[in-house]
């Protein structure tokens, strides 16, 4: 599947004249390909699945091609030259001078026919420039061109060969250069003028909030020395002003060209799109851009369309339309998710990758962790690829460990298997059937273990497994080869996943556990309905499975991530400055194992600004524990009255799980059925949870009740008389079960410290977010009750913020 490609960002430079002064000329470098996918790219978006060569395939084909030739061949030439402001270079991928002949190899697999006119009319436009440069550099008067494409499969060479004249090469390279020129100095004056305003840039809330300043001078300083930062703050001092503000001002003095801020939630992308209105008012020309990135099913106007100009009208002429499209966005700068769209629909092109293509023109982006952390992360492949010069802003970060897991996380299933088998090919069956025996045996060898488990932990992923899996992968690769037309239906989306846990798999390390479930139940095989269309490769509905097995236990294969250090060191390696912020930051030897933190991390804790004796924090040493809960809930609910009588208002209580919530609701709802009442439920719609936070109004009176970590627990905004206290029932350890129990001893081996990783931190960092929804501001006041107690002692106690005085705390 191949994405919108990406461009060079034009820079300037300053060129030594003969005396060695240095004189500021507007000189802009760009490589061959993004000129020619800049200028010279046409025609529709295709996002139609084509098997591609993989990176280290393209790089082993264009070695092969190369061993062909002869002993003059000349590989990997560097070629470059210069028109008016344009300096562009590259490396072209042979030359044999004795046929004077030069070479643009791309690698493929399977029917060379399925190649998009568009993708080879982009060939051989580098072809082309290459052929220009090479002219220049010899005094050429013509040059032989071939495009070789090779099969990575059959290793065939298919070339496709011209004779050109220097002149017309050359009147095609200022051609290009030319369309090229006009977008690259509108750049270069956004970019003077952009630092112009970043340098002068004042803070929009002046006076800064107490904290706030101090906040704002440490990621300034990170942003302009070029190093991590690791920022706690407390919850009402302004964080997202306080980071952008500072990073917007290092901008110009550190020669940054973007700053990516990334959030865990979509709320928190709302709050950093409000602040930088507010720093980069709306202006023409912009003096800032900025865009937002969101999913793409949220953006899709034509759900249910493939990515195609066959199937989807905004992918018809994507690239005829985009100039135009990037042009009116460029100019309007601030695009949000609305905007976006409009500018979009109005030149009739797709949102969804216009905000990508405006990616490499913004100066901000505001986004999601995965557009930067994920394995297949866009922003961090545009970094890698086109050397920007970046800063990273990571908001709530003690989400960011628990995201990076899931990142780099995948499972199979067997019962998946069994339900694509009958809409699978004939030539994909055979080896389906041998993955599925694969799964057979692996199950088979389970269910021996004495004592019989659900879940076991493997040493490492089963070998047998895997080269199974692999030879699925191939057939399955093979057919979408040799039947591009073909790749719909459920065995693509099952491909997919198989690929991506064969990639997992291939960088197993001790970062990772390999887990086997035997508790799922599958699906049930539904019949074929006898009204849809039959598929191409449909070979019949054939449900049965190879053996007898199909009473069977079915099963769950997983690689999980536990430690996601090694995949988030290098993205963070790729920044030139990287700041972690949140209320509730994880102790520091925890972020620098989790998350492949350099040594030299700086820390900062912000101490709490507010005045400490507006939040009374008291314990009631009683005991939550599973096997206490039904003896907890009578001094519980006497609590919660006592305090509700005494300041009577909204308050939210907090519950490790749905059942303690509930009990505890209609304990207290029979004990005092005057207070008012609401609960979380499980599931609840966007309306359901709307509904929950609009009961909090001020001069309401009543009790929530919500269960800790959940999505009451955090990013809730309810100021002043809206909430005037909070109950903690619990001390919010996660489960002691099998699979926590697994990450406490992979953790433990690796660096001693697995049931503060795995429990008591997570648990904290919850119960302070949760306690933090009371003060928001320097004029509230409020009461948490920290309701068992395991507060009162360490590590919990030793944990939680000092300005809760803990130690004057009374029951």
């Amino acid at each position: 599947m191949t994405a919108p490609d990406s461009h060079a960002l034009p820079r300037h430079e300053a060129i030594v004249n003969a005396s060695g002064m240095a004189e500021a000329h507007a000189v802009y470098r760009v490589g061959v390909r993004d000129l020619c996918e800049f200028s010279a790219k046409t025609g529709s978006l295709d996002l139609r699945f084509t098997p591609s060569p993989t990176a280290q395939q393209g790089i082993q084909g264009h070695q092969w091609v190369a061993q062909q030739r002869g002993p003059h061949h000349e590989t990997e030439v560097a070629l470059s030259g210069q028109y008016k402001g344009l300096r562009v270079s590259g490396r072209a991928d042979g030359y044999d001078p004795l046929h004077n002949t030069l070479e643009e190899v791309k690698t493929h697999r399977g029917r060379l026919d399925a190649l998009a006119p568009n993708h080879r009319a982009l060939h051989w436009a580098q072809a082309k420039v290459y052929g220009a440069l090479m002219c220049q550099s010899k005094g050429l008067q013509e040059i032989v061109l071939t495009v070789v494409y090779l099969d990575v499969v059959s290793q065939t060479e298919t070339p496709f060969t011209e004779v050109f004249g220097a002149a017309d090469l050359q009147d095609f390279f200022v051609a290009l250069c030319n369309t090229f020129l006009m977008w690259a100095e509108q750049e270069l004056a956004h970019r003077q003028r952009r630092d112009q305003h970043l340098a002068a840039l004042g803070f929009p809330q002046a006076p800064f909030r107490p904290g706030q300043r101090d906040l704002a001078a440490a990621v300034y300083r990170a942003c302009a020395q070029s190093h991590t930062l690791r920022a706690q703050a407390p919850t009402g001092i302004g964080k997202t002003l306080g980071t952008l503000f500072p990073a917007l001002r290092a901008m110009p003095v550190s020669g940054l060209d973007k700053l990516f801020y990334l959030t865990a939630k979509t709320p928190g992308r709302q709050v950093a799109l409000d602040a930088l209105r507010q720093l980069a008012p709306p202006t023409t020309p912009p003096p800032l851009r900025w865009v937002e990135l969101v999913a793409r099913d949220k953006s899709c106007e034509h759900p249910g369309k493939a990515c195609h100009g066959e199937a989807c009208p905004l992918a018809m002429g994507f690239y005829d339309k985009l100039p135009a499209a990037r042009q009116a966005a460029a100019q309007l700068g601030t695009l949000d998710r609305a905007q976006l769209r409009e500018v979009a629909l109005a030149h009739a092109v797709c949102p969804y990758y216009l905000g990508h293509e405006m990616v490499r023109w913004a100066d901000v982006v505001v986004g999601d962790y995965n557009h930067y952390f994920d394995r297949s992360a866009m922003l961090y492949a545009l970094t890698a690829d086109q050397g920007w010069k970046v800063a990273l802003l990571v908001d709530e970060a003690h989400h960011l460990a628990a995201r990076a897991c899931s990142m780099y996380s995948a499972d199979l299933t067997q019962a998946e298997a069994l339900a694509v088998r009958p809409r699978a090919p004939s030539s994909i069956r055979p080896k389906l059937d041998a993955w599925l025996n694969e799964w057979q045996l692996l199950l088979d060898r389970e269910a021996r273990c004495v004592p019989p488990q659900d879940a076991v932990t493997l040493n490492d992923p089963p070998e047998s497994f895997l080269r199974a899996l692999q030879k699925l992968n191939s057939a399955i690769g093979e057919h979408l080869n040799n039947h591009p037309t073909q790749a719909h239906g459920p065995v693509l989306p099952f491909y997919f996943r198989t690929l991506s846990f064969a990639a997992l798999a291939d960088a197993w390390g001790e970062h990772s556990l390999c887990e086997l479930d035997t508790s799922d139940q599958p699906p049930p095989l539904a019949p074929a309905d006898p009204t849809a269309p039959e598929l191409p490769w449909a070979s019949g509905a054939d449900t049965a499975r190879p053996g007898d097995g199909s009473g069977q236990a079915p099963g769950r294969l997983s690689l999980r991530n536990v430690v996601p250090a090694p995949f988030l060191r290098p993205r963070l390696q790729a920044a030139d400055a990287v700041v972690l912020f949140s209320a509730t930051l994880y102790p520091e030897d925890h972020d620098h194992h989790l998350l492949g933190l350099p040594t030299e991390t700086r820390t900062l804790v912000v101490p709490s600004p507010f005045d400490p004796d507006r939040l009374a924090v008291r314990v009631l040493p009683i005991s939550t524990r599973l096997s206490d809960r039904a003896r907890s809930l009578p001094p519980l609910a006497q609590t919660m009255a006592r305090q509700f009588d005494a300041a009577p208002g909204n308050y939210l209580a907090f519950f490790s799980s749905f059942d303690y919530l509930l009990k505890a609701q209609r304990q207290l709802q029979a004990a005092r059925p005057d207070i008012a009442t609401w609960a979380q439920s499980p599931g609840m719609t966007e309306a359901d949870r709307q509904a929950f936070l609009e009961r909090f109004q001020v001069g309401g009176r009543g009790i929530g009740f919500a269960v800790l970590g959940g999505v009451f627990g955090e990013g809730v905004d309810l100021p002043g008389q809206r909430l005037i206290g909070a109950f903690i029932a619990t001390v919010g350890l996660p489960q002691f079960d099998q699979a926590n129990d697994a990450v406490r001893t992979k953790v433990d081996a690796l660096f001693g410290r697995g049931h503060d990783y795995t429990y008591v931190y997570p648990a904290v960092q919850k119960v302070v977010q949760a306690a933090g929804r009371v003060i928001r501001t320097a004029t509230d006041s409020g009461t948490v009750w920290l309701m068992d107690d395991r507060y009162l002692r360490p590590p919990y106690r030793d944990l939680l913020p000092p300005e809760w005085g803990l130690a004057r705390s009374t029951r």
